[in-house]
């Protein structure tokens, strides 16, 4: 029996008040994470815990208590010694199919004046996670030393790594205990693994890309507004002023999914904007004028808007990317010979519509899968991935498609790695007669 001497908590006693629907006091929630982080909380108890949050919810002083506390599990990290000369920010995006965003976003931030320290993560399950793209760039480092990962974000002004161990350990062993307890899907749990981790980056503001649609992990609405507000109200009674967008995630965005195939297209997208997918410009724009405003480098969203459009069309944002790259171990002339670096697949060939008509519904969920099928993305963290496996030009909602006009190309080995994403593609793209409403790229921002 495990007993904490200076509060006399018993941790089932703290269990049995949340399953019966109770709130928890912060000293009783500051107990159960530093159990959580030296493991003095079995897993059978963290478990427990979590399926008593996951019926019973948390209010929204509980939320921010576990949430700082488990901020604080680990290192928080502090950017004064830098001098720096801008706003510390950063955006978090809750996940999707094609979701290349950080990779145009961070150096477009950065060169309008701000800095940020964008620490990300790998894909799981349907979804891509940035660093994997980034992992296609040869010699890409993702797990720099807090020196080195500091003295780049000072130099240029953005960097992209992984999650280190230090930073809010408390929530890493706790997420990998939802991940096998069926209690993933909690408003509450999730507010606070998202928040503790970003929160411990020493951020001066946030902005949050809340996804939902069928290819998004909220897939509902009302659920991706009720995880934006938790998100929002959390992290400003945390002390760091967040905005949440709510964005679709019924189509894959911008024009690729997979790896290298998605570098390609940012690359595209930073050195060539007026060609890039509207949409997935569209979404760029309006997560970092959000970010510019709101960290305090523009006054109003106009301002802030143009300053990143600038950014982006003068090629200031291209060579922030670039540097970034380089600074990291990646090569320095990627953005001038993007073919020579990263993957490319014996087989590129067009997967071709059966029937014409426009392009009416797509299963984004499916489309995630079928890359996780061929490894391009993985359902265990110790999976491997195969960065050059792909899709590229694949048509948007409301396009209209000739039979025999391709959907999408498939970047793959083999003749059997093509059949299979064929088959997968042809499903999960619905080609009407009839033409789809149109839905808005971004739903709201609170």
């Amino acid at each position: 029996m495990v007993i904490n001497k200076r509060t006399n908590f018993l941790p089932q006693e703290i269990i049995r008040k949340k399953r019966d629907g109770e709130s928890l006091t912060d000293s009783e929630i500051s107990f159960l994470v530093s159990g959580i982080t030296d493991h003095t909380l079995t897993d059978a108890q963290l478990g427990a815990f979590a399926m008593a949050v996951f019926h019973n919810d948390m209010s929204m002083e509980e939320r921010v208590s576990l949430t700082l506390h488990m901020m604080n599990s680990g290192k928080v990290m502090e950017w004064n010694d830098l001098n720096l000369n801008g706003p510390i920010v950063d955006k978090h995006s809750t996940g999707g199919v094609g979701d290349k965003v950080s990779l145009i976003l961070a150096p477009i931030v950065a060169s309008c004046g701000a800095y940020v320290p964008m620490i990300s993560g790998r894909g799981l399950g349907h979804t891509g996670g940035t660093l994997d793209k980034l992992c296609s760039i040869p010699g890409y480092n993702p797990a720099p030393s807090e020196k080195k990962f500091k003295n780049v974000v000072k130099k240029v002004g953005c960097a992209i790594i992984g999650q280190t161990s230090e930073l809010a350990p408390a929530d890493q062993r706790f997420y990998a205990t939802r991940d096998v307890t069926a209690t993933v899907e909690s408003i509450s749990l999730i507010t606070s693994s998202i928040l503790s981790k970003k929160l411990a980056s020493g951020l001066d503001a946030l902005v949050m890309d809340v996804k939902t649609g069928n290819g998004a992990f909220a897939k509902e609405y009302n659920m991706a507004k009720e995880l934006a507000n938790s998100i929002s109200n959390v992290a400003a009674s945390s002390g760091v002023p967040t905005r949440c967008l709510i964005t679709d995630m019924n189509q894959v965005l911008g024009g690729s999914v997979g790896n290298a195939v998605e570098v390609v297209e940012c690359i595209e997208a930073l050195t060539n904007p007026s060609d890039a997918n509207k949409r997935l410009i569209d979404i760029t724009t309006e997560l970092a004028a959000q970010m510019i405003q709101l960290s305090g480098v523009e006054e109003d969203i106009e301002q802030a808007t143009k300053k990143v459009s600038d950014s982006l069309h003068s090629g200031a944002a291209a060579e922030t990317f670039s540097r970034m790259i380089s600074e990291l171990g990646g090569p320095k002339d990627l953005l001038q010979n993007t073919k020579k670096y990263l993957p490319s697949m014996e087989i590129i060939r067009p997967i071709n519509s059966i029937n014409s008509g426009y392009v009416y519904s797509t299963n984004v969920r499916n489309i995630g899968m079928s890359m996780v099928t061929l490894k391009a993305g993985r359902t265990r963290a110790s999976d491997s991935i195969d960065y050059g496996v792909g899709l590229t030009s694949i048509l948007e909602k409301g396009q209209w498609v000739e039979s025999g006009q391709a959907l999408a190309y498939a970047h793959v080995h083999t003749n059997d790695d093509f059949n299979t994403m064929k088959d997968e593609l042809i499903k999960s793209v619905i080609v009407s007669d009839k033409s789809p409403d149109t839905e808005p790229l971004i739903y709201e921002t609170i």
